[in-house]
């Protein structure tokens, strides 16, 4: 099973995206099975306290990526040019609609108590939301969602895994 584990490793290494196991086992020419026990092992390999990544669940698919800690030491170098930095506003935009989606621009405001264009536009152009449908009530307005940008930048697998809401915190996702 090492062989096969040094396989998928080079595959999740090569790789950019985050590979499903369907996808690793057509890449790799292994049954599905063989990938889960690779994964398996991988897994293993790299919760060593030593290594410095980790194999982790990324937007439904599987990726090789910086043990967190390691990832604060080396943000400022190696994230791209403005990751790191968004503006409070831009934060307490996309907050709301990661906890709020599908939600409209003008729902959005309602929260906000402020325009919501620029931040929406912000939010877009990064990646890290998208028009995910049109509200079925006159005039269509757009809605919108997070997307597996959103997902791969805040290191989650999928939106179930963004941290609960206290009760007092519901209160500020609520239309005013």
């Amino acid at each position: 099973m090492e062989k096969e584990a040094a396989i998928i490793e080079a595959v999740l290494f090569i790789e950019s995206e985050p590979q499903d196991e369907a996808a690793l086992s057509r890449i790799s020419g292994l049954a599905e099975g063989a990938v889960g026990e690779a994964l398996g092992l991988l897994a293993d390999k790299y919760a060593a306290e030593y290594s410095g990544v980790e194999l982790a669940r990324v937007s439904g698919g599987w990726a090789l990526r910086p043990k967190q800690d390691v990832w604060e030491s080396l943000r400022e170098h190696y994230a791209r040019k403005g990751e790191s930095r968004l503006s409070r506003a831009a934060i307490e935009t996309l907050a709301i609609v990661a906890y709020s989606q599908p939600i409209t621009r003008a729902e959005i405001e309602a929260i906000r108590g402020v325009s919501a264009d620029n931040m929406i536009r912000l939010l877009s152009e990064r990646g890290f939301v998208k028009e995910v449908g049109k509200k079925d009530v006159p005039g269509k307005p757009v809605q919108f969602g997070t997307t597996k940008e959103f997902l791969r930048f805040f290191r989650l697998n999928s939106i179930a895994d963004l941290p609960q809401l206290e009760e007092s915190e519901h209160e500020r996702f609520e239309l005013r």
